[in-house]
């Protein structure tokens, strides 16, 4: 399998999590209908298992893109990749454990958010860099964007987006 192939399905990932995770809100402000109300049930309760899928994914798609792809991370990655890979080690016990999610999942997602954000916005404007990166691998440089806008830290921000929004208690949403 080819990297533009991997580049490709990471892209359709990211995009089909964001769709899940607005499907999921809507199903979350409509919880008087049966189904929704189902569907945010079967989300709460199986959220560990969830996050634990979001994040190993999202873990071993940077680890193809640095290690296989040969794309060099730069500072705000591996700040990313902090937040991530932790995310994945407690979601993955947690799964295994068939426990809650803690709050350390929304702490790190949180934490890894506006990183990604920021990231993001580095890669459209490189201006509002404020030397936080290095010069051999400068933050702003974009190793792929795919479908015309999704680069490696709108995958992120979708992960920690999604993250967040399921350690949502679901069922006060609509309230």
């Amino acid at each position: 399998m080819s990297t533009s192939t991997v580049q490709l399905f990471a892209a359709l990932l990211a995009v089909a999590t964001a769709i899940g995770v607005v499907a999921l809100l809507a199903a979350a402000l409509a919880s008087p209908n049966p189904a929704a109300r189902q569907v945010t049930q079967a989300v709460a309760e199986y959220r560990s298992l969830i996050v634990a899928v979001i994040t190993t994914v999202a873990t071993l798609g940077s680890l193809y893109f640095s290690e296989v792809a040969d794309y060099v991370p730069c500072t705000m990655c591996w700040y990313q990749r902090i937040a991530m890979y932790s995310l994945a080690a407690i979601s993955i016990t947690a799964a295994v454990r068939r426990e809650t999610p803690t709050p350390y999942f929304a702490v790190l997602a949180a934490l890894g958010a506006p990183i990604s954000i920021y990231h993001y916005l580095i890669e459209r404007f490189p201006e509002l860099e404020s030397g936080t990166c290095s010069t051999s691998v400068p933050c702003n440089y974009v190793w792929f964007e795919e479908l015309g806008f999704i680069t490696l830290p709108l995958m992120a921000l979708t992960a920690f987006v999604a993250v967040l929004v399921i350690c949502i208690p679901l069922g006060r949403v609509s309230r």
